[in-house]
């Protein structure tokens, strides 16, 4: 990927995470954050309460970012390690059920102080499968049928991984923060792998255009 195409993947990339941050965070976290300076009119407050709220999604969008070129990293070194993307596979659907099982079992029973809390933790798991089985099938869909297994384990385990700092806190207000930020790592996550294709196809492109115009600029030279 060139870096001019680069860097229009990083600022998009970033602007969803921020918006989606800042949006959901009015509704999300409209108590604890913006009620109270909308009803006294403090609007300067206001503004940097949604501003501190898009902030953090742009954080939420880098952290997402350096995961997604981690993960390439890390596929290309599990397919050269075992051999066989299919053995590959199998060991990714493995780890996608551990980390299923791992954020039931250990995550989110401990950490449930009601039946109440409970549910929103599985209605958030919900989520984060729905959401990355549709990722994952327009992905197979977009490219090739090999690729349904390695978008699932990115959206499930690479997300996770990335939710699970929030996920760790402990404070009385935490789970609108886990609601939240679940959202703008999804979000961010698939635009990554459905529009990679795209920026690095463009860069091709561009380094053809580039090596063209130097091809001309040397016959013109010798000329």
């Amino acid at each position: 990927m060139t870096i001019r195409n680069w860097f229009k993947f990083f600022v998009r990339a970033m602007l969803i995470g921020g918006l989606i941050t800042g949006v959901l965070g009015l509704f999300i976290r409209w108590d604890d954050a913006f009620a109270s300076y909308f009803q006294a009119g403090q609007w300067g407050e206001f503004f940097a309460a949604f501003a501190f709220m898009m902030v953090m999604g742009f954080t939420v969008s880098v952290i997402a970012q350096m995961g997604f070129f981690a993960y390439l990293t890390i596929h290309q070194m599990g397919v050269n390690i075992f051999r066989s993307l299919t053995l590959w596979n199998w060991v990714q659907i493995l780890l996608i059920i551990i980390v299923i099982a791992d954020l039931i079992i250990f995550r989110f029973r401990p950490g449930s102080a009601s039946t109440s809390q409970l549910l929103l933790y599985l209605g958030l798991l919900a989520v984060l499968i729905g959401t990355s089985v549709t990722v994952a099938i327009i992905k197979a869909r977009l490219t090739k049928k090999h690729a349904l297994i390695s978008a699932l384990f990115f959206m499930i385990v690479v997300s996770t991984l990335e939710w699970l700092p929030v996920l760790m806190v402990r404070a009385e207000n935490v789970d609108s923060w886990v609601t939240l930020l679940l959202f703008p790592i999804l979000a961010v996550n698939a635009f990554q792998l459905l529009a990679l294709p795209k920026y690095n196809k463009q860069s091709e492109i561009d380094l053809a255009k580039r090596e063209e115009r130097r091809k001309a600029r040397k016959q013109q030279a010798a000329q």
